[in-house]
């Protein structure tokens, strides 16, 4: 060490004051370095398993140039009064090839970077709306068990008394002495009576949820949503027409497609105003798919509504619809693997085509929860 070099103190002994602003100001700036070095050291051990080992890498020089700096900051402090200008040169040396290491690292990996960052925002989310999703047909779950216990309840309380009607028909029509009308109105009020069970029974089973999918005729699914739907066509005096060729069964969820076809059923008998109008259902069997139509006779739909049709809250019927049901008539399709289209024009009537796979996609899902979990 040279005798001729001397402290800095010596240099700023004129002004303590500014002697101890160094000081002080030097030596928080290193505390907040080294702190700054030991976090990354702690997140670079507990993420290890979780980002790549280049990565980690660079995390751990990154942390040791962060370390570097606030040295330099301490050797300030130190040759305050201890002239160690060598230790300082050094200290500034290393520094130097530190922060030189990690520019030259972090430029030619700011590509990578940035792509890992977007396609970390990227599943973030996808994992929200995934979520999102998860937690939305929880709650269609459990409302759609709700509403079997409650018609399971609704439909034995409705048995009882219908089963006593039949019996009091039935002994009016072998009563001696009734009138022969009396004995007709005994028998068409005992046949509404059987409808009606029918129709409870019919009820009941038309949202109960199979465990697994299952193979199922969309030509008795039609007929189910007919029997559903026939008050409400009888009233507004509209007819309906089921017409099908080939195979028309497919391996679905069979409350899935019953759901289908009484949302774009129901929304065609109410989109017709004229008395005598009529609702077609046709369909096609083909080798890997079944094509349905579902076409109406009514007032067609707002060329403006056709682009967002499909999306959650979007309705054509104003304030009296709430969006949800060719919503849920999508997601029931995306589910299946199936798709649906619309063609509709103002006073000419709207058409829904259907194309529903003959086959769940069991293989797709599967294959996606597979890279889910390699992700």
């Amino acid at each position: 060490m040279s005798a001729s070099l001397m402290p800095h103190a010596v240099c700023w002994k004129a002004d303590p004051h500014l002697i101890w602003t160094m000081a002080v100001v030097n030596a928080i700036t290193f505390l907040s370095y080294f702190s700054i070095c030991i976090t990354l050291f702690y997140m670079a051990r507990r993420t290890r398993r979780a980002i790549y080992r280049e990565w980690g890498f660079f995390l751990v020089g990154f942390a040791l140039f962060i370390v570097a700096c606030g040295s330099t900051h301490l050797m300030d402090v130190i040759t305050t009064w201890v002239p160690v200008f060598w230790v300082d040169a050094w200290t500034n040396i290393i520094t130097a090839a530190l922060s030189g290491y990690v520019a030259i690292q972090f430029i030619r990996r700011a590509p990578d970077l940035s792509f890992g960052i977007n396609d970390y925002a990227r599943r973030l989310a996808n994992a929200e709306t995934e979520k999102a999703q998860i937690e939305e047909s929880l709650l269609a779950s459990r409302r759609l068990e709700e509403w079997n216990r409650m018609s399971a309840v609704v439909n034995h309380e409705i048995n009882n008394p219908l089963a006593a009607i039949q019996n009091l028909m039935f002994l009016i029509e072998i009563t001696p002495g009734a009138t022969p009308e009396i004995v007709e109105m005994a028998k068409q009020s005992g046949e509404e009576v059987r409808r009606i069970e029918t129709l409870a029974r019919s009820t009941l089973g038309f949202f109960r949820q199979a465990k697994a999918p299952e193979k199922v005729d969309l030509r008795a699914s039609a007929e189910s949503v007919r029997l559903l739907m026939e008050p409400l066509m009888r009233k507004r005096e509209i007819g309906f027409e089921v017409h099908a060729e080939g195979d028309c069964t497919v391996e679905a969820f069979p409350v899935a497609t019953r759901q289908v076809l009484l949302n774009l059923v129901r929304n065609a008998i109410e989109a017709i105003e004229r008395k005598g109008s009529k609702v077609e259902v046709g369909m096609t069997g083909r080798a890997d798919e079944v094509e349905m139509v579902v076409a109406d006779e009514g007032t067609g739909i707002d060329p403006a509504l056709l682009p967002n049709l499909f999306q959650f809250g979007a309705s054509t019927k104003g304030e009296k619809g709430n969006g949800m049901g060719l919503w849920v008539v999508r997601k029931l399709l995306e589910r299946h693997g199936g798709r649906i289209a619309v063609e509709s024009r103002a006073g000419g009537g709207t058409s829904f085509t259907v194309r529903w796979p003959k086959e769940f996609p069991l293989a797709a899902e599967v294959q996606e929860v597979v890279a889910a979990h390699a992700r």
